[in-house]
């Protein structure tokens, strides 16, 4: 078997003694998509949770987890963050923001820390699978235990796809 190398995610877990399992997947870089994601782990698409940049107009960026199956709504985004509109950043400004890429990118250690939300039916499942910070890897963990994580509070910010 072979190591799989930590994320910067997965060694502040650890130092957090946060539990969780690294999963690897196969990336397929024409379909970053959470449902690929999803059919490579043989897991349903609703515990498969993809991280999304946004930047309010009165806040700055502010970080969203939602499920595959679903799409944030930006009005929800903007109340739960204080702004009155919220906007997905473009593509070029994830990685100098987050230090990560799409595909890769994840709530726990970005390169600052941003106002995080996760949708709240996260919160039903026992665990649920997030970019570990890298393609091709997931974590697998409680719900909970990437809030406090994150820093991030659940909320009602996503609608159906």
């Amino acid at each position: 078997m072979k190591k799989i190398e930590k994320t910067n995610a997965a060694r502040l877990l650890d130092k957090a003694g946060i539990s969780y399992e690294t999963v690897e997947y196969t990336v397929d870089e024409n379909n970053l998509a959470a449902d690929h994601v999803a059919e490579e782990l043989g897991e349903p698409i609703e515990q498969v949770y993809k991280t999304l940049v946004l930047r309010g107009d009165q806040t700055g960026l502010i970080v969203c987890v939602v499920a595959g199956n679903r799409e944030v709504d930006l009005k929800k985004a903007a109340k739960a963050s204080g702004n009155k509109k919220v906007e997905m950043i473009a593509m070029k400004e994830l990685l100098p923001n987050t230090g990560y890429i799409r595909g890769g990118c994840t709530a726990i250690g970005m390169k600052k820390q941003y106002p995080t939300f996760i949708s709240e039916e996260a919160q039903q499942f026992p665990f649920i699978y997030v970019s570990a910070g890298k393609r091709g890897l997931q974590l697998k963990l409680a719900p909970a235990d990437l809030a406090k994580a994150a820093n991030a509070v659940f909320t009602d910010i996503s609608t159906d796809l």
